[in-house]
């Protein structure tokens, strides 16, 4: 697949909110400081997409971004922040539960795992409720480029073992760089399956 075409369709708080039009939609989520943005950006080849920020917790609303005038991006706020008010968290996991527990047209969730690190406790706690909602959802590890390809797979294949001591099987995985593009092909491709599946 690729994307000609990426147009902001619109922001929410709440399922309510969301674009009228109703498309299949792939959610974008991790903690902060993930590379959520860029790799948005990158898949969509508009370095201008989704708002990159140094600063954690750019990201408060749910963002849908229409594709190829046949599905939707969801950039959703990211989980896990530290320098945030207790009031603040809550406020955003509301806005991200409502989203992934309640909006019909989710096909796909890709929560995103810096690729240089072991999966946080967060993180984990985060796919185990998933798995408990049932709620399909795929990982990528980003940053790819930020280390050697020997580190960067130990690393890797790490974190698919602990991740397998909560799940007989792993969801689809998917290993990206938003500064070399690793990854591109295989997770549109992956997307664009889906779709045809839904068909």
């Amino acid at each position: 697949m690729k994307i000609t075409e990426a147009l902001f369709a619109g922001s929410s708080t709440r399922i309510s909110e969301k674009p009228k039009q109703v498309f299949p939609e792939f959610a974008f989520i991790g903690r902060s400081n993930v590379g959520k943005s860029s790799l948005i950006n990158m898949l969509c080849g508009n370095s201008k997409l989704a708002h990159t920020s140094s600063t954690p917790g750019k990201t408060q609303l749910v963002n849908h971004f229409l594709i190829n005038r046949s599905w939707y991006l969801v950039d959703l706020p990211g989980y896990g922040y530290a320098k945030m008010s207790k009031s603040g968290k809550q406020r955003l996991e509301q806005i991200i539960r409502n989203y992934i527990n309640l909006s019909p047209d989710l096909a796909t969730l890709f929560v995103l795992i810096d690729s240089r690190h072991d999966i946080g406790k967060i993180d984990m706690d985060f796919l185990i409720g998933l798995g408990e909602s049932r709620i399909p959802f795929s990982i990528i590890f980003t940053k790819a480029d930020k280390s050697g390809v020997t580190a960067r797979e130990a690393q890797i294949e790490k974190n698919k073992q602990a991740i397998l001591e909560h799940w007989e099987e792993l969801p689809p995985v998917f290993v990206s760089s938003a500064q070399t593009k690793m990854g591109k092909e295989e997770i549109l491709d992956y997307i664009e399956s889906v779709l045809d599946s839904l068909k």
